[in-house]
């Protein structure tokens, strides 16, 4: 574990080294600012729906931009070759540079806490409904680290990771969205891989394990995938 939190402490320290945590993090805010104000006041309820409504969609696009680069930019200035004669393993890696991006999933998360106790000054805002669409997003979030993770470990080239990263996040947010484009034998199988189901299902209060199996199965599948892309190019 030491080494774990070695390489998460790393990762999440360079983040904040470079512009990228502040940009993202301010657009992050500011788009779901902007999305969830403009309509609260009009719904006139003390309710976080409509920003947990969103989020899938919003993490789309902005994890992949935070996991791009995790295994990307050591491909291309050849820093992985070095960690690897360091006294860590592969797993010690990937399951660090997992953690640091979550953490920053959470420090995007962090701010958006005022929303919560803005409304709760406005109104009567039920707390249950709030923290279970705060656990649905570090699970959602934490699947999408996975996938940008895997998109990272595919290529050198930090914009394609991006691209792939986002393409399958964006896949995955609006698949259960597109049933009426698959027969009906295979709308089971395909409603069940459409995370936004998953995630608005923990984020109403609902705590099954189904959803919590599917998050964690994602985000296994994903880490094994970029295991196995990295031990390709060793």
């Amino acid at each position: 574990m030491r080494q774990v939190t070695h390489i998460l402490n790393k990762e999440f320290k360079d983040y904040f080294v470079s512009p990228i945590a502040y940009i993202v993090i301010s657009i992050f805010l500011l788009v779901t600012g902007w999305f969830f104000f403009s309509t609260f006041f009009l719904y006139n309820q003390a309710s976080l729906r409509n920003f947990f409504d969103l989020l899938p969609l919003t993490f789309s696009f902005v994890i992949p931009a935070i996991t791009m680069r995790l295994f990307s930019e050591e491909l291309n200035i050849g820093s992985y070759e070095i960690l690897l004669t360091m006294p860590v393993t592969f797993l010690d890696v990937i399951i660090g540079k997992l953690l640091a991006a979550i953490a920053m999933v959470g420090a995007l998360l962090l701010p958006t806490l005022s929303y919560a106790i803005t409304i709760a000054f406005l109104g009567k805002l039920d707390w249950g409904p709030v923290i279970g669409g705060y656990l649905g997003a570090l699970l959602l979030g934490a699947a999408y680290c996975a996938i940008g993770l895997f998109a990272s470990s595919l290529t050198r080239n930090q914009i394609i990771a991006f691209i792939i990263g986002m393409a399958i996040c964006f896949t995955l947010t609006l698949i259960d969205k597109m049933l009426f484009f698959f027969p009906q034998i295979l709308l089971g199988v395909i409603g069940y891989l459409g995370a936004d189901n998953h995630f608005q299902n923990i984020s109403k209060g609902i705590v099954d394990s189904r959803d919590i199996l599917y998050f964690l199965s994602v985000v296994f599948i994903a880490l094994y995938g970029a295991k196995l892309a990295m031990q390709e190019k060793e």
